[in-house]
């Protein structure tokens, strides 16, 4: 079984949240970044663990500049055998697509397989472009996988139950919680990540399809009110007025 895993960096959830540049770009001075926990908690490890079972091999693909190496290496500490570098700013979710289904039209994976999305943008596009633009069934949002020769059956959640599905390889997925466990890397796999080739490919000619206007930050959180436990008429009358809940 030959997979292919997209993965990305995203911020730390404990990064402060800052602009540039008329706040239109993000400022990343002093952001520490990871491998996006979808990316890697679900989508990679399943890979791994098919691959233990089975047999073949994992590369892990990347659009970026040299600043995504950590993360790429991050992932090769966790098991992927391979790591690929798309030699370009992953400028929106489309250019990011064209990039990763050029790198693996040519390279005859069983999968493809991506975080549901990132926790930064939480867009979660990226899978069902690459699905496109490769002529493949995709497959969104699953919580297990089980694979049996060429057919995988898959499970997702859905509103009100589960639903199952059966496909062929060649697909592509997008992994949600449930389709694997996270997995900290031990210290051998640690020393061996920091001397694997990472190889970079130059990006394909794609065009940007967006761009970024400005950003904004949500709005501050407004003072709390307290009410006293026995006054439930004043909460009442807050609820409807100030809140409009009820």
């Amino acid at each position: 079984m030959k997979i292919l895993v997209g993965i990305s960096k995203a911020p730390d959830t404990t990064t402060k949240i800052k602009f540039t540049d008329n706040n239109t770009k993000f400022d990343e001075a002093g952001v520490q970044y990871i491998v996006n926990p979808y990316d890697e908690w679900y989508a990679l490890v399943r890979a791994l663990e098919l691959k233990e079972a089975g047999g073949g091999s994992v590369t892990i693909v990347t659009v970026g500049g040299a600043d995504v190496e950590p993360i790429m290496r991050k992932a090769l500490a966790v098991g992927a055998d391979d790591a690929v570098r798309i030699d370009a700013e992953p400028i929106d979710a489309f250019f990011v697509a064209e990039q990763i289904a050029a790198y693996a039209k040519d390279n005859g994976y069983d999968m493809v397989l991506f975080g549901k999305e990132t926790i930064d943008y939480n867009g979660g596009q990226v899978g069902g472009m690459v699905a496109q633009l490769l002529d493949l069934p995709y497959v969104s949002n699953a919580s297990k996988m089980d694979v049996n020769g060429n057919t995988a059956t898959i499970e997702r959640d859905i509103q009100g139950g589960i639903e199952v599905l059966e496909v062929n390889t060649p697909f592509v997925l997008s992994a949600a919680k449930g389709m694997a466990e996270q997995r900290i890397p031990n210290m051998r796999g640690i020393m061996a990540a920091r001397t694997k080739k990472l190889d970079v490919v130059p990006a394909a000619a794609a065009e940007a399809l967006t761009e970024v206007k400005s950003y904004a930050l949500p709005p501050e959180k407004g003072a709390v009110k307290l009410i006293d436990p026995e006054n439930v008429e004043e909460l009442v009358e807050l609820l409807h007025k100030e809140a409009k809940v009820i």
